[in-house]
């Protein structure tokens, strides 16, 4: 019992010597963040349904930090304004909080930039794969029959608003920066604690073991992960790598199948549950072959 205390107080301690420093660096990501959100999210929202430009937009708009568009993209494809292929660039490129963790680590830094460039080419590519996919199983024909308006919905995730002009009038973006940052700086000690625990107490080669690490088979359990609808998947997978559970291929399997809660409004709005699970289905096989592939070249 006494060595179990130890290596929890031992955790703490190495928890907390290694994310202080994340506090203002997190704060000027979400403030930053907040000030986009507020000032041009109506635009970045019609940028969705252009017929031309409709999927690149759609990937370069998932890669902000946040699961506002995939919640919007969503309700857009349950009234037909955009295709599948758009709503899979979005899913594509969201990852949720994983950039500011990237961004605000030195040790993973490096790694920012290379996903960033990584996701919005796949997105792209996983957006146009969809639509000829859709279009050639005659998915994309599919009538639901009945359309949902959500024009004053607003979509919650533990509590927390995703923008709108009712949400914007009440309370300010300073305010909504802070609050992000302390959230997301209390779940990554959280659980970086948890894993720093695990490895002191169960074992740095028993954890690899259970996570496959070093397996060209990782990003096939990393994927399915990231599908999870949380924020969460996209912290936990995003420390496991930089504590080096996870490889890179693996980080970015988990991170292009994820789409926060994207995914649970999806198949909440859209009628189609063939449409649903086929859009899934496609996302999380071509996130799996993504990872391997870098596994295997890495």
């Amino acid at each position: 019992m006494a060595e179990i205390l130890d290596e929890l107080s031992h955790a703490a301690l190495h928890t907390a010597e290694h994310t202080w420093y994340m506090l203002p660096l997190l704060f000027i990501v979400y403030l930053v963040i907040e000030i986009i959100e507020h000032k041009a999210m109506d635009r970045l929202r019609a940028a969705l349904a252009n017929k031309t430009l409709g999927i690149p937009a759609a990937a370069a708009l998932g890669l902000f930090p946040q699961c506002g568009f995939s919640v919007a993209a969503a309700n857009l494809y349950s009234e037909r304004l955009i295709t599948a292929g758009t709503v899979a660039a979005v899913f594509v490129a969201t990852s949720d909080e994983a950039f500011p963790i990237l961004i605000s680590n030195p040790s993973s830094v490096k790694w920012f930039i290379p996903m960033l460039a990584l996701k919005f080419v796949y997105a792209v590519i996983v957006g146009f794969a969809v639509n000829g996919i859709f279009k050639l199983t005659k998915l994309d024909k599919i009538k639901t029959h009945e359309h949902h308006r959500h024009g004053s919905e607003h979509t919650h995730e533990g509590g927390e608003h995703h923008h709108c002009s009712h949400c914007d009038s009440n309370r300010g973006i300073l305010s909504a920066a802070i609050r992000r940052t302390l959230a997301i700086f209390l779940f990554v000690f959280i659980t970086s604690f948890v894993l720093h625990a695990l490895i002191g107490v169960v074992g740095e080669d028993k954890l690899s073991a259970i996570l496959m690490t070093d397996s060209v088979f990782q990003p096939v359990l990393s994927a399915l992960f990231g599908l999870i609808p949380n924020c969460a998947a996209s912290v936990i997978t995003t420390e496991l790598f930089i504590s080096g559970a996870l490889g890179f291929g693996s980080l970015a399997a988990a991170l292009c199948a994820g789409a926060g809660v994207g995914i649970l409004v999806l198949l909440r709005v859209n009628r189609s549950m063939k449409q649903n699970l086929s859009l899934i289905g496609i996302i999380y096989a071509m996130s799996a072959l993504l990872g391997v592939v870098i596994e295997l070249i890495m």
